[in-house]
């Protein structure tokens, strides 16, 4: 099992630009995904090859009213960018839930190798 501590991710509403006819990654998009890159690297963790099952707490930076479904692709795709799994497609399972709030957020995710 792999246990990740993460900064939280930016909602799914903010991580995708229209520029002209283009939609890009955001700056803060790009910017989470570097930071993961950054955090991931330093841990030296090898892809993970087979199906996956993984679990998201979020802890949110404050009181606001959020969608925890919008932090998944952000954060989804910033872990594959940073080489954890291949193709997040690998994963079969998935939970993500919300717990309390602290400052600044974050997110733990933990992601286990299921067998076939």
């Amino acid at each position: 099992m792999i246990q990740l501590e993460l900064p939280y991710p930016p909602s799914i509403n903010h991580y995708w630009r229209r520029v002209g006819h283009r939609i890009i990654i955001s700056r803060g998009g790009r910017q989470f995904r570097q930071n993961v890159l950054v955090a991931l690297t330093a841990m030296g963790i090898k892809p993970l090859a087979g199906r996956l099952a993984v679990e998201i707490e979020v802890y949110p930076p404050d009181a606001r009213r959020r969608d925890i479904d919008n932090v998944q692709k952000a954060l989804l795709d910033a872990l594959q960018h940073a080489g954890v799994y291949n193709d997040d497609s690998q994963i079969v399972w998935l939970l993500t839930k919300k717990a309390r709030i602290i400052r600044g957020g974050k997110v733990v995710v933990r992601i286990t190798e299921k067998p076939s």
